[in-house]
């Protein structure tokens, strides 16, 4: 369960660095985040102190700020959540940057807007924690997408399916970890655009199927799939060239 600040006695001071000026219009420009809510997250903490960022007040270690270290450390606590995002938020800026690099042959001006609007939004992401992390942000990752094959559109949309799904799942997963409420309300406005992604791409795959919503991700309850950040990390190990430490994430109770 989530707490609020009183109950936890921890500071919102990642939102303060959303300030910068780059980031604040792209997030909400990409995630709809309104100007109202964006400023009460904004406020939340941040006194006399200039631009703040989320430290041990809010969940523990820092993520690896070494930028010569093997090993990718994810911090502890909601550092450690949000890393997590970061880290697959770099993942699909990248993947979709590469794709727009490399059309694949034929693309339709309809999928082009359409993967355009993913990549602007993903990169969007990324700036948002990399500015809000900090000094607590781990490196930017090497990522390896050798398996897709960039002028096949096939192959490509297929592995953004994978992308999408896989980022759904992972902040499905993730957010129940996250301590500061305040934190888990930007979640969800993440994940919401994450899901839009989702259909946008398997309808693109699958034209009014209804793969959109497939039972593959959509349970008989109506509720999407949930994976742990173990998981996630797992499959998305297969393009990501870093290894990655997750051991100080927290876990989930179930």
């Amino acid at each position: 369960m989530s707490k609020s600040r009183e109950e936890t006695g921890q500071s919102s001071d990642l939102v303060c660095a959303t300030r910068r000026p780059i980031s604040r219009k792209n997030f909400f420009k990409f995630s709809g985040l309104s100007a109202a809510s964006f400023m009460a997250l904004s406020m939340y903490g941040c006194q006399d102190s200039g631009l703040g960022v989320l430290d041990n007040k809010s969940g523990g270690n820092n993520g690896s700020t070494d930028k010569n270290a093997d090993v990718v450390k994810l911090g502890a606590g909601d550092i450690g959540i949000l890393n997590f995002a970061y880290a697959l938020e770099q993942l699909e800026a990248a993947y979709y940057i590469q794709v727009l690099e490399n059309p694949y042959h034929n693309m339709s001006s309809d999928e082009g807007r359409i993967l355009e609007a993913l990549r602007e939004h993903e990169v969007a992401h990324a700036d948002f924690y990399k500015a809000a992390l900090g000094d607590n942000a781990i490196r930017g990752l090497e990522v390896d997408f050798s398996s897709v094959d960039f002028d096949d559109c096939a192959s490509v949309l297929n592995t953004a399916q994978v992308f999408e799904d896989l980022g759904v799942s992972a902040y499905n997963g993730a957010g129940q970890l996250l301590e500061d409420t305040e934190l888990l309300l930007v979640a969800g406005k993440i994940v919401s655009v994450e899901a839009r992604h989702a259909a946008a791409i398997r309808d693109l795959l699958k034209p009014r199927t209804g793969f959109f919503a497939g039972d593959d991700v959509i349970d008989e309850n109506g509720l999407d799939v949930v994976n742990t950040p173990n998981d996630v990390l797992a499959a998305a190990s297969a393009f990501i060239v870093d290894e990655i430490d997750a051991s100080e994430l927290p876990q989930p109770n179930n």
